[in-house]
């Protein structure tokens, strides 16, 4: 039955996006003498995320908090990572950002493209000179007072637990005086695990926003120690988050 059902939603994946995709190319081309920064194309991907969210119904997403992001205030948004899915999931948060993503996804036709209209920030992880350009593009973004998404873990987990965070998040925090917003997600990875293609069962995937933390309150000014502080503190929050579900 997942076999059918993963077919199934593969099929309607792809049919959203042959219906969405020329909707996105023909808005980022009108838009693009106003928007070179590709704000209006990423505000498109957030809405056609909310739809497919909904509409997909093998899961059911339930966010939490999402107040707690103040309009016109720019984070350096974090998040754990267990799945593929969890770029839509987050999208539902309707948050205005740029995502940080990895070079290999510009490569994936579509999807590679509504990156690049998007203006998103790519970087290879085994290029410290990619890192660097990377890092810099995202110091440039939250001068300019647009958040940034990104994963800390720097790839998918394997058991839906939360792995060390690297530091580049958090060295943009401190170099910026940004302050960061943690967000936790889970179910994503019970739906479709990493490397995996079929949808398991039914799950409803949590999408929680803690507290904001701002820049006064890191209580250091070295990323290392900053990113051991976070990886408690998500770590925390996700076993809260699981004991209040089995409640």
């Amino acid at each position: 039955m997942d076999v059918l059902k993963s077919i199934i939603v593969w099929l309607i994946g792809v049919a959203f996006l042959l219906v969405f995709f020329p909707l996105t190319l023909a808005g980022w081309l009108i838009a693009l003498p106003f928007d070179r920064k590709g704000n209006f194309v990423h505000w498109l991907l957030i809405y056609q995320a909310c739809i497919i969210s909904f509409l997909i119904p093998v899961w059911r997403v339930k966010i939490e908090g999402r107040e707690k992001a103040k309009k016109g205030t720019t984070y350096v948004i974090i998040c754990n990572h267990q799945s593929i899915l969890d770029i839509l999931i987050l999208n539902c948060l309707r948050y205005r950002y740029k995502w940080i993503s990895k070079v290999e996804v510009t490569g994936v036709p579509v999807l590679g493209w509504y990156l690049k209209m998007a203006g998103y920030i790519t970087v290879d992880r085994s290029d410290s000179v990619s890192k660097d350009r990377m890092l810099l593009k995202a110091y440039q973004c939250l001068k300019d007072e647009t958040s940034i998404m990104i994963f800390p873990e720097g790839t998918r987990s394997i058991d839906n637990e939360i792995a060390p965070f690297k530091r580049g998040a958090f060295q943009l925090a401190i170099s910026t005086g940004k302050p960061i917003l943690p967000v936790i997600i889970d179910g994503a990875g019970e739906v479709l695990p990493k490397h995996g293609i079929v949808f398991r069962g039914f799950h409803r995937i949590d999408l929680k926003v803690l507290d904001p933390v701002m820049p006064e309150s890191f209580g250091t000014d070295n990323a290392y120690e900053l990113a051991e502080k976070f990886s408690v503190i998500m770590k925390n929050g996700l076993d809260e988050l699981r004991n209040k579900r089995r409640k």
